[in-house]
């Protein structure tokens, strides 16, 4: 195992093995943790032969895990850990196989409820991919990303208060690191001769989540995040992960995925994304 897998298994396992030991011959103690994992598995795929409309023979696959762990105190306080990973990759004709969706994401706050209009919070977020990506033009492919390479690292502390029953917004002081190995472009000052590796700016984060039931079989979810450097406000980041979710069967689901961001050290412009798919769908806890 390489060293930069470390702080990603520690965000991940941390709150699984800070479980409380139960006893064996203890039937009726009830560990203080919740879990939840959902899988989703989708693929895609068009064969053509003498096919006189054109066209070209395609294969598209994806998976993703998206889980939470969450452990009440007993008192006021909650910790709660939120996970997701999602890897998709597509082949058309005679090109070679493309990644199209690869997603790596840990979350986790600590809460506390005061009771009155205002909550304190703590967090940490971890956002990186887990393999190399590359940028295409004709027959060219160009490498500008990899595993932690950028990683975006946030730590904040603030309040959060809920304005709807299906909303919570959190608002507060935020330290983030981009660390780069060699996709340095991420973090690097143009403005000096040096090249940075490592981009640390302190700010004032907002995070907005939404989670609307809109039927039996119908969910929306909406992550809603803004980060304003205090040295750079030209260089705040916004970012809105978007995904309704119908369940058509206990193992059949459609989701429809929307992330749009604007983020000055990614790129000058507005980044989209929207996908469809649908495939099976499986809580496995």
């Amino acid at each position: 195992m390489t060293m930069r897998w470390i702080p990603l298994l520690l965000l991940t396992v941390l709150p699984v093995a800070s479980q409380d030991a139960i006893p064996v011959d203890d039937a009726a103690a009830i560990s203080p943790w919740m879990h939840k994992l959902v899988g989703d598995v989708t693929a895609n795929q068009v064969a053509l032969k003498d096919w006189s409309q054109g066209g070209d023979d395609s294969f598209s696959w994806g998976y993703s895990l998206n889980g939470t762990s969450e452990r009440a105190t007993g008192g006021a306080m909650t910790w709660a850990t939120e996970y997701k990973l999602a890897f998709g990759q597509n082949k058309l004709g005679d090109q070679a196989v493309r990644k199209v969706v690869d997603k790596l994401e840990v979350e986790t706050a600590l809460a506390w409820a005061s009771g009155r209009l205002l909550d304190p919070y703590i967090k940490a977020t971890l956002k990186t991919q887990a393999f190399r990506g590359y940028q295409y033009a004709a027959d060219r492919r160009t490498a500008v990303a990899d595993l932690f390479d950028p990683a975006y690292l946030t730590q904040s502390a603030g309040v959060g208060f809920h304005p709807v029953e299906e909303a919570t917004t959190r608002l507060g002081l935020a330290l983030r690191e981009i660390v780069t190995r060699d996709f340095n472009s991420y973090a690097d000052d143009d403005g000096t001769a040096k090249i940075e590796k490592v981009r640390i700016d302190g700010g004032l984060e907002s995070v907005t989540d939404a989670q609307w039931q809109m039927a039996d079989n119908i969910q929306l979810t909406s992550k809603l995040q803004i980060f304003v450097p205090v040295t750079e406000v030209g260089d705040t980041s916004i970012g809105n992960d978007a995904t309704l979710t119908v369940k058509l069967s206990e193992f059949i689901a459609l989701n429809v995925n929307l992330e749009i961001i604007k983020d000055p050290t990614a790129s000058d412009d507005v980044q989209v994304k929207q996908t469809t798919a649908l495939g099976l769908s499986y809580s496995l806890f």
